[in-house]
Formats: structure tokens, C-alpha cells, sequence
């Protein structure tokens, strides 16, 4: 890397660059999307307080997707293709800029599906544009400076300006939402495809493992953001209400344990070891991982939900609030048994009853709260079903791993 960052040719990072971390550039690009998923929660949370779980679900998976999706482009060419020059930089800066926009664009999205008459999207396919303008020109960058993989470059420049006027179309032809939600599923589709097209068809980009590794457990953290500032209006609502007392405390110590135990659970996972080892296993392992931080997210709108029902401002019950908190964690859990599974390419036995006692203990979350445990006693509970995972891992799984690690030569 030059001490300068006049212009220079985009010809690809070597993918067995030792030492490589995310840059200061990709960590301030990342802080955009902390606006998108704050964004996201809100909304999410805002239908769910209503009891509209039907607008909650949409808008939050169309949201989730596209805010995902977005960061996913981006990370993957910045891994392969990333020089730090003024162009890849300015490239950056606009691209942020399209992030912003596509977060002003998330409560029109909500709204619409609640209305449902038509999807109104064009703010968000707006900011895809501006992201888009500045991700096609980078592609084609690289295609000039990158001979030997020109027609793989080629193929992603062509592949995301087809699918961005298709998305323009969509708001164009103001379809009804029914309408509108089957092209924009055959869309993401054609979206998801376009990188298994470009990279089978005409070579791989040179993205690096360890590096793609960090980047997506970087966005795990900054999800993570959401569940703090979850539990945080909790706890406001509680002391509002009632001043400190036990049920602050229960809130407290359940947020912040629950954050921890996902945080640590999740790096259990020797992610960037095992892409260094299986570079065709990161399609699944990158894709899942939007299941993975919409899964997050779900777990923040959950407490958000949690403190309206605490404040007696939301219109529906503890139990239902809690279920919004305890059906996210669950989903996290199961893409973290998948991932893990997908990564190492076999089953672990030993892994059904971490998964077993991890569930089981969101159960008796759901239980407790119906009986009448307050919904601090219920999150603390909640909290624990994470940290089975964990202390399986750190008494009996290390040695599990090490095991299919030693068998990989890792």
C-alpha cells in the first residue's frame, strides 16, 4: 500500500496477504449502516407494538435484505480490490452517501406495507442508485487494471445494472404490493445470483479470507449496537415508571448478558481459518450471514418492544414482547449451528444438545412470563440460552474443533 493516495491500478489484493485487517476507510463505511439498522429496529418495533406483525415481518425482511445486501456488495469487491486510492475513496464516500439515503428510505417501505396498496420503495432504490453508480464504476476499474479478470468484473458491472433498472422500473410502474413483492423476490434472486454467475463462470476475484472473516464479524458488533440500545430504553422505561428498582437491575444485567453471550458464541466460530481452506464454502457461509444480522436486529426491536409494554404504551402483552425477543435469539442460534455446520462440511452430534439446552431455555422464558415472571426475570432468562452454547463450547466443543481443524491441516 502507497503513503499516498494519488490514483493507482486496481489489480487485485494478493488473498494470502499476511496480516490483512480492515481498513480505517471500511470501519467508517460500516458506521452508515449502524443509521440503517437503527432504522430498521424502529420501524420493526413500532408495528409490532401495534400488533401488526404482518407489516413488521415484510418491511423488516425487504429492509433487512436490501441494507445487507448493500454492505455485502461492498465488502466483497473492497476485499478483493481495495488500493486506498483518491478513487476508491471517493467511490466510498458515495457509496456511504447511498447508504444514508437507503436508510431514509426504510420507514416509507413499512408504511406502504401497512397501507397496502402499493410498495413505496423509491426512496431506498434511490439510495441503491447513488451506491450503485459509484460500485459499477469500481467494477469497471477493475476490469481495465485487472486483465486476467476482466470478464468476471465485466459480468458484476453488467449483472448490478441490470438489476438497479429493474428496481427503478418497479417504481415506475407503481404495480399493486402483491405485484411488486413477486418481481422484487425474483429480483433478489437475480441479485443473489449475479456473484455465483461472475465468479463461476469467468474466475474468482481475489477476496481474503481472514479479511472477509473480520469484516463480517465487525458488522455482527455494530448489530450488536442494537440490542444494547434495546436494552438501554428498556431500562428507561423501567425507572420511568417505577424509579430504579429490582426489575432495572433484572433489565440490566439481561441486555448486557444477552449481548455477551451472542458476541461470544458467534466467535466461537473459526470463520476466517476455514474459508483460508475452503474458499467455495464462503457463497453459503456469506449469504446466511443475512439471516444471521437480520436475526440481531430482531433481537433489538424485540426490546424495544419490551420497553413500550414496560411503559404501558404499546397494545400488546409481556409475553408477546418477549416472544419478539426470545424467536430472534432462537433464529441466531440456528444459523450459527448452519454456519458452523456448513463451514466444517460435516455434523457434530455433540452440537443437538447445546442446540437442545439453548432452546429449551427459551421455552421456559416464554413459560415463566406467561406465569407471571416480570419481563426482566424473563429476558434474564432469555439471556442464558446463548451462554449455554458458550460454556459448551469452552468445557467439551474447543476440543471438538480442534479436532476437525487438525483433520483440515489448520
Amino acid at each position: 500500500m502507497s503513503l499516498s493516495h494519488r490514483a493507482t491500478r486496481m489489480t487485485g489484493r494478493d488473498p494470502r496477504e499476511p496480516h490483512r485487517s480492515s481498513t480505517p476507510l471500511e470501519l467508517l463505511f460500516d458506521l452508515t449502516f449502524v443509521v440503517a439498522f437503527s432504522q430498521i429496529s424502529s420501524q420493526a418495533a413500532h408495528y409490532l407494538e401495534e400488533g401488526d406483525v404482518s407489516t413488521a415481518v415484510g418491511g423488516f425482511a425487504l429492509s433487512t435484505f436490501a441494507v445487507s445486501w448493500a454492505w455485502i456488495n461492498y465488502s466483497w469487491l473492497a476485499s478483493a480490490y481495495d488500493n486506498d486510492d483518491i478513487f476508491f475513496r471517493v467511490a466510498t464516500l458515495v457509496e456511504m452517501l447511498g447508504v444514508l439515503i437507503l436508510a431514509l428510505g426504510v420507514p416509507p417501505v413499512f408504511d406502504s406495507i401497512a397501507e397496502g396498496v402499493f410498495l413505496d420503495n423509491g426512496v431506498m432504490v434511490a439510495g441503491y442508485v447513488v451506491m450503485r453508480v459509484a460500485a459499477v464504476a469500481l467494477w469497471l476499474r477493475a476490469a481495465k487494471h485487472d486483465p486476467e479478470r476482466r470478464r468476471t468484473a465485466i459480468a458484476y458491472a453488467v449483472n448490478i445494472s441490470i438489476a438497479q433498472v429493474g428496481w427503478v422500473l418497479l417504481i415506475f410502474l407503481n404495480l399493486p404490493i402483491g405485484t411488486t413483492s413477486a418481481a422484487a423476490l425474483i429480483l433478489i434472486l437475480f441479485e443473489l445470483a449475479g456473484p455465483l454467475y461472475a465468479e463461476l463462470k469467468h474466475g474468482r476475484t481475489p477476496w481474503h479470507p481472514h479479511h472477509i472473516a473480520e469484516r463480517y464479524g465487525l458488522l455482527v458488533i455494530i448489530t450488536l449496537g442494537e440490542i444494547v440500545l434495546g436494552t438501554i430504553l428498556a431500562i428507561s422505561a423501567v425507572v420511568q415508571v417505577e424509579k430504579w428498582s429490582v426489575e432495572a437491575v433484572l433489565i440490566s444485567l439481561g441486555g448486557t448478558v444477552l449481548v455477551f453471550g451472542l458476541w461470544w458464541s458467534y466467535f466461537t466460530m473459526p470463520s476466517g481459518t476455514l474459508l483460508a481452506r475452503h474458499r467455495d464454502r464462503g457463497w453459503a457461509w456469506g449469504y446466511l450471514h443475512i439471516i444471521l444480522f437480520g436475526s440481531l436486529v430482531g433481537v433489538g426491536a424485540g426490546l424495544h418492544v419490551a420497553s413500550q409494554v414496560i411503559a404501558h404504551e404499546a397494545h400488546v402483552d409481556a409475553v408477546f414482547a418477549l416472544a419478539c425477543v426470545a424467536i430472534p435469539v432462537l433464529v441466531f442460534e440456528v444459523m450459527l449451528f448452519v454456519l458452523y455446520t456448513l463451514l466444517v462440511g460435516r455434523f457434530d452430534p455433540f452440537h443437538i444438545w447445546l442446540f437442545i439446552g439453548s432452546v429449551a431455555l427459551l421455552a421456559v422464558s416464554v413459560v415463566a412470563v406467561t406465569a407471571g415472571v416480570s419481563i426482566g426475570g424473563a429476558l434474564l432468562i432469555v439471556a442464558a440460552s446463548p451462554l449455554v452454547i458458550v460454556v459448551g463450547y469452552e468445557t467439551v466443543g474447543y476440543r471438538h474443533q480442534a479436532e476437525v481443524l487438525a483433520a483440515e491441516g489448520a
